[in-house]
């Protein structure tokens, strides 16, 4: 058999975004029906999933955490909680200050039900197990109950529940998603608010990518300066973990290079051991920092009201809600869906919104996590490490 060949899902994402467009302005009215019908029954259907996705994927990954009891442990966690909620804010507030100025001609034309031009032919309800926040708290009770009950099939039922979501992601959102995609753009183009949509897009992700590399040197400066080492060489010896988590698009595929990297920067191997395959679940600074500002900046194009106090909010249930994200391309937006639609109000059409952006940046915000996580495991080294001598010192 000759080998298929396999096209990312960032290339059929970008496919499906201009196809949209094309089918917009050439496919009859039925055809643009059918395609409204499916995005219909699929947003439904991904309704249905986001609380089976926050069980089925925070629960086992803070029964795992809570198993390995210790000062490090603890210390780590809240390392890397709190990154990710100051990357979050730094986020938050460049965006509010950057945003409104850069987006105003999307915010003065693309209303809050954008993408409604086509109707479909029927719709389907298919009402979620649960509310988003009900959800939230059963997989803390679960994570919590299972790390210190002695048995092991309430731990084991857990992991395969996660398999079971995995496979429903694996094998029927992500096959689908650019189609889903494929229709937004498509009614979107209809409407006539494609051409501000994809303006709006490439500002938007030029000042994520800035963002990136700022959070990334102020996080190796606050390292240095427990490290006692240079940050600008500390930075440049984690460089092939940068470029290892751009192809991989995976944090826990790219743990071997970050761990190798770390060590060479000084870290101590029992540290480093301990803190890198840790952080590559709890560590979400470049995924969070993508989140946020892509939903304030398609707050700020639609005209949808917002503050801190919705977004601070937002950016600590965050920090909780993606840790272990599947180890997908997008893991991190499927897992936020709920919060977005929950706290920030979101529909499923900006929902789609929100996965067509992030997806494209996806390989940038899993790179600036993992290159982030040598600074944290630099800090931890700090106070539990055993190494005196910083070779990158």
């Amino acid at each position: 058999m000759k080998n298929r060949l396999k096209i990312g899902l960032l290339p059929r994402i970008v496919i499906a975004i201009i196809a949209g467009v094309v089918a917009g302005c050439v496919f009859p009215e039925w055809l643009a029906r059918i395609a409204a019908t499916f995005n219909e029954v699929f947003g439904q259907f991904l309704t249905f999933l986001i609380p089976l996705i926050i069980v089925g994927f925070v629960a086992p990954a803070i029964a795992d955490i809570g198993r390995r009891a210790g000062a490090m442990l603890v210390a780590t966690a809240a390392l890397a909680y709190g990154a990710t909620l100051c990357a979050g804010f730094a986020s938050y507030f460049t965006g509010t200050w950057l945003f409104p100025s850069m987006l105003s001609d999307g915010a003065a034309s693309v209303p809050q039900d954008a993408a409604v031009a086509v109707e479909p032919y029927f719709t389907m309800s298919i009402p979620a197990l649960m509310p988003v926040m009900t959800a939230l708290v059963l997989a803390f009770m679960l994570g919590l109950g299972t790390a210190y009950v002695s048995g092991t099939a309430l731990r084991h039922g857990l992991g395969e529940f996660r398999d079971v979501v995995s496979l429903a992601i694996n094998r029927a959102v992500i096959p689908l998603l650019p189609i889903y995609i494929f229709g937004i753009f498509l009614n979107m183009t209809v409407a006539g608010q494609v051409g501000v949509i994809l303006m709006g897009f490439l500002k938007i992700i030029a000042v994520i990518f800035l963002l990136h590399v700022l959070v990334l040197v102020v996080q190796y400066c606050v390292a240095a300066c427990f490290f006692r080492a240079n940050p600008f060489r500390m930075l440049w010896t984690m460089l092939p973990a940068y470029f290892t988590a751009l192809g991989t698009q995976s944090s826990a595929a790219t743990i071997p290079v970050t761990l190798r990297q770390a060590v060479k920067m000084g870290v101590s191997e029992d540290v480093a051991g301990f803190v890198v395959p840790l952080c590559a679940t709890i560590h979400m600074s470049g995924s969070t920092l993508k989140i946020v500002a892509c939903a304030l900046a398609l707050m700020i194009m639609q005209g949808i009201p917002y503050d801190a106090g919705m977004f601070s909010h937002f950016i600590a249930m965050l920090g909780v809600t993606i840790i272990a994200a599947p180890g997908i391309p997008g893991g991190a937006i499927m897992a936020s869906l709920g919060l977005l639609s929950s706290i920030l109000g979101f529909s499923d059409v900006q929902n789609a919104m929100m996965i067509a952006l992030y997806i494209s940046m996806d390989s940038f915000g899993t790179a600036c996590n993992v290159t982030g996580d040598g600074a944290l495991a630099a800090i931890i080294d700090r106070y539990f490490g055993k190494n005196k001598k910083n070779p990158v010192a």
